[in-house]
């Protein structure tokens, strides 16, 4: 067997390779791409007859170096960089580092203590590219809304009847039209019924014209201070800028949901996972792309939910313990799974009647959720591994019997 630690940087790899007895055989600096690649595959071939004698520990599960150590054969385990810095701490206790130091390190790491690891997840393509997709579309929507906080500190600064008329909808076509066509309190205010009228059309309103451009006009007018003809010119260049990244913000939007929306739907595992209470094209996309569709790569359902971040963790010292939630994670499979135990408590009853007994033995909303969401994951565990689709009666039939009884 070759252990391989693999301490990789945007243009460079420090790798060092050790025998099963720790010694070191080689210590490299390869560059990135296939010119470093076509090196290691020379440098391992020196000592392995076999791809799968190879046991190579790296600090991350992306990218086509990453793909190319798989499909090469090799056994590959992504290392958290928090748990090597703890592994770190065994062998220098002087804070000292370096990225050769990093890959034996990693090497000693994946010879000793890879069965406390897991490889890396034999996920498809097609659930890698759904992750892609996934993350890119929930990234954007953080974009956007830190771009709206932006713009709505800049419109309560100078432009308050804006926000008497939008509320905290900035990004509807409705506010996005207006404010582009009106980005001061003087032009707001100077806008005919018909010309918000036709703004609204443009910005593609086609029910309830009329209503909503008197609502709209009635708000703009409203009295509010008045800032300087300077101050006022200056703020409107932020608003129009603000506004034009939001619309194109919101333009891709829509592009990424599509294509999200025809990847997801060609994945075998789509019909089972939209079956869930309250998981939607969007939100399924992303509980698929995050938890990947390897089927040996959760031992039980409690593996599941520990990777989901909805399990609690224990902390027990002599006579004190205690429980607390889990918030070293996965933060986008974490954000999806609290969106998915709250949309599930209009669309499943048993989840309802589970989330209100949480609240009745007083804890408090997001606990609540967050046990939901650790229930939800299971019931979607046991699905996957059954083949079947989500039946309520299945689902919570136990905790109706527990709560009879």
């Amino acid at each position: 067997m070759l252990f391989v630690g693999d301490d990789w940087a945007e243009a460079h790899h420090d790798i060092e390779v050790h025998d099963e007895h720790g010694r070191s055989l080689a210590r490299r600096r390869l560059p990135e791409g296939l010119e470093g690649l076509a090196h290691l595959h020379g440098l391992l071939a020196e000592w392995a007859d076999d791809p799968a004698e190879v046991v190579v520990g790296i600090e991350t599960d992306r990218g086509l170096w990453v793909s190319a150590l798989l499909a090469a054969g090799y056994q590959v385990y992504a290392v958290n960089p928090k748990a090597v810095h703890r592994y770190r701490e065994r062998h220098v206790l002087s804070g000292a580092k370096s990225d050769a130091g990093d890959a034996k390190v990693l090497a000693d790491l994946v010879r000793t203590d890879r069965h406390n690891h897991r490889p890396i997840a034999g996920d498809s393509a097609l659930a890698e590219a759904i992750k892609v997709l996934a993350r890119a579309h929930q990234r954007l929507v953080w974009a956007r809304q830190r771009q709206l906080n932006v713009l709505r500190s800049a419109l309560r600064e100078f432009y308050p009847a804006a926000l008497v008329a939008f509320g905290t909808d900035l990004a509807s076509p409705d506010a996005l039209a207006l404010l582009a066509r009106a980005p001061t309190p003087t032009q707001g205010r100077t806008l005919s019924l018909a010309t918000i009228t036709a703004t609204l059309r443009r910005g593609g309103r086609r029910r309830g014209i009329q209503d909503r451009a008197r609502q709209l006009q009635a708000a703009l007018r409203s009295p509010q201070p008045e800032p300087s003809e300077i101050l006022a010119s200056a703020f409107a260049a932020t608003v129009a800028a603000g506004v034009a990244v939001v619309a194109e913000m919101s333009r891709q939007l829509a592009t990424l949901q599509g294509e999200l929306a025809r990847a997801f739907a060609t994945h075998p595992d789509a019909r089972i996972i939209r079956s869930q209470p309250g998981l939607g094209v969007v939100l399924g996309a992303r509980i698929l792309g995050e938890f990947g569709d390897d089927p040996d790569r959760y031992h039980n359902a409690n593996a599941r939910r520990c990777y989901a971040g909805t399990a609690p963790i224990t902390r027990a010292s002599g006579t004190k313990k205690v429980v607390l939630a889990r918030f070293v994670r996965n933060r986008h499979l974490a954000d999806a799974c609290y969106l998915w135990a709250f949309c599930a408590l209009t669309h499943s009853p048993g989840a309802r009647a589970f989330y209100d007994a949480h609240r009745a033995k007083g804890n408090g909303h997001d606990q609540a959720l967050r046990a939901l969401a650790n229930k939800l994951v299971g019931i979607l565990d046991g699905c996957l591994r059954s083949r079947s689709l989500y039946d309520e009666a299945t689902a919570w039939g136990n905790q109706t019997s527990t709560a009879a009884a």
